[in-house]
């Protein structure tokens, strides 16, 4: 053997320290902003934030690696209800991995939208029932109402695949058409969030579980009003598209006062989640339909906690341009015409 094979031999091995993982500071965001700014940036005031953090329950079960905390986890997935930002924007905002935000949305949305049997329902009994009813009576003078029923699109990126073209509504954009019937006080009472943007409304409403449960008469002689892209019924009443009469066109001023609830509703929602209105990046339909469903559980726990009404930034693309009917709309005609003779002659 060489003198310089043993002197190799007889070397140090080199050692090579191995690099810490250094995980940078979380930045505080309940702490970053106060006031108008705090509900400018998540649509909500601090103290329903918080409010929604304990219903949630949201705390990491450990405390490693400076986990991040359950009020933080809330405000990134509000920031992106209230953005619809990629995750790698938000990841930017609070010195986290994308996809660490990914999983945070995933998470938050998953717990709200759990929480859709809770806060979403419709009237119970005859006396919820009847409160719901004074409520609508109150604004102009309409009986028995017990929701006011629209569909609204909620824009989403193209499906792919070979049926791409369910999903562009007739505005030319691809989207989701939800279905909701809300009370007098804005809250959303029934939420239908899973046909395609070309389905028409009144398809959606005649296969809906509501739809059935009127028919069969769960709520006795309570009825819901819809616009004029539905056929009139004895538990659906919509305007008259021609009225003759003075009665009639009474009918249909307090008609289009008390239905413009779900309107309002719907301006609502998307201004406290406005990415329903910019629209949804997420890929798979199944976490669009979640979103969905937790953002209109967000809005009901809102009107239930008495949060303001968010901030009138954002410009709300209003779905007017319904198609009528342009033959007979009347299916069943007795209630509407026993409501015109009854209280608005």
């Amino acid at each position: 053997m060489s003198l310089s094979s043993l002197s190799s031999l007889s070397d140090p091995e080199q050692y090579v320290p191995r690099r810490r993982r250094v995980i940078p500071d979380r930045i505080k965001l309940f702490e970053k902003h106060d006031g108008e700014d705090f509900r400018v940036r998540y649509r909500i005031s601090k103290e329903v934030a918080l409010r929604i953090c304990e219903i949630l329950n949201l705390e990491p079960e450990t405390r490693r690696n400076k986990a991040i905390d359950g009020l933080t986890q809330l405000l990134i997935c509000l920031r992106f209800f209230a953005t619809g930002s990629f995750q790698q924007v938000l990841g930017d905002l609070v010195n986290v991995h994308k996809s660490t935000i990914c999983r945070i949305v995933q998470k938050v949305t998953r717990k709200l939208a759990s929480l859709s049997s809770v806060y979403i329902e419709m009237p119970l009994d005859r006396n919820e029932l009847r409160k719901v009813a004074e409520g609508f009576f109150q604004i102009d003078g309409f009986p028995r109402v017990a929701g006011a029923l629209d569909c609204t699109h909620v824009k989403i990126v193209s499906r792919g695949g070979s049926l791409p073209e369910l999903y562009r509504c007739r505005k030319g954009f691809f989207s989701i058409n939800v279905q909701a019937v809300c009370d007098s006080t804005l809250k959303i009472r029934d939420l239908i969030a899973r046909w395609p943007g070309s389905v028409h409304d009144s398809t959606i409403f005649n296969n809906s579980h509501i739809c059935a449960d009127f028919e069969r008469g769960k709520y006795g002689p309570y009825c819901l009003l819809g616009d004029s892209g539905y056929f009139n019924k004895n538990y659906l009443l919509t305007p008259f598209l021609r009225p003759q009469t003075n009665s009639e066109e009474v009918y249909n001023k307090s008609h289009i006062a008390t239905r413009n609830t779900i309107e309002r509703c719907f301006g609502v929602l998307k201004r406290r989640c406005p990415c329903l209105e910019k629209g949804i990046t997420l890929n798979k339909t199944s976490t669009v339909l979640q979103v969905i469903v937790a953002c209109v559980v967000l809005h009901n726990l809102c009107i239930e906690l008495d949060e303001v009404e968010p901030p009138d930034d954002i410009v709300i693309d209003r779905d007017d341009d319904h198609f009528l009917h342009t033959g007979v709309q009347s299916v069943q005609t007795s209630v509407r015409t026993a409501i015109v003779n009854s209280v608005f002659s």
